[in-house]
């Protein structure tokens, strides 16, 4: 049997091409955001849309819990629809969804933070983390234009940097399938 560490040295080719394909990807967020963006928004439209057809077809071929998936599809599809018809609107709709996760989850690390007894290092830690999501949060609300911008920026700061180590990966996996 073939463990995972050999199929992979077997495979180093792969990991290279993944890694990039990522470097490419994150050096084009970051050369053209606004670009990225909505080429984002246009590819989860697309599938949205498969996705929801699919949940349909799946749910009209069950007897029982039907409605349930076709009405999910019904929704994804119209999803869908919306982020590829108006991909602006769609794409402040997601950046208004992520300030407002960073600011609850912000509030409850702050609250975490505060209620943390026995640990003052950890206690602060909590409560700055925090504070850095409700500001990101924040921010994001007073400028969600420039907000958005930064949000794939930094995705593709991470692409770039994660298809880097995929590469590097992918170099000592062609060097252990030398050795196999």
């Amino acid at each position: 049997m073939v463990g995972m560490l050999e199929l992979l040295a077997r495979n180093w080719a792969w990991v290279l091409a993944r890694g990039i394909v990522t470097i490419l990807f994150g050096a084009l967020a970051i050369l053209w955001p606004g670009i990225t963006l909505i080429a984002m928004v246009i590819l989860f439209g697309a599938y949205a849309v498969v996705d929801g057809a699919t949940a349909i077809a799946m749910g009209m071929r069950r007897h029982t819990g039907r409605a349930v998936l076709i009405g999910v599809g019904v929704l994804g599809v119209v999803a869908g629809i919306i982020a590829l018809v108006w991909p602006g609107i769609s794409a402040l709709a997601l950046l208004y969804v992520i300030a407002f996760w960073a600011i609850v989850t912000g509030i409850g690390s702050i609250v975490s933070g505060v209620g943390l007894a026995g640990d003052p290092g950890g206690r602060w830690l909590f409560i700055l983390s925090g504070l850095a999501g409700v500001i990101l949060g924040i921010l994001l609300l007073a400028d969600p234009e420039e907000g958005a911008i930064a949000l794939v920026v930094t995705i593709g700061f991470f692409a770039v940097v994660w298809g880097l180590l995929t590469v590097v990966t992918s170099v000592r996996l062609r060097r252990l399938s030398q050795e196999i």
